[in-house]
């Protein structure tokens, strides 16, 4: 998982959802389980 400052480029990502959990920001993705990411 790759934590970082903006997700945008990851929300671009094909089958990417943008998901907050406990007052962070997840990108999960179904389609390719490997592309992760966490804000805040």
């Amino acid at each position: 998982m790759k934590v970082r400052n903006s997700l945008r480029a990851p929300k671009k990502v094909p089958g990417a959802q943008i998901v907050r959990r406990r007052g962070r920001t997840f990108v999960i993705n179904k389609k390719n389980p490997r592309m992760k990411a966490r804000q805040g």
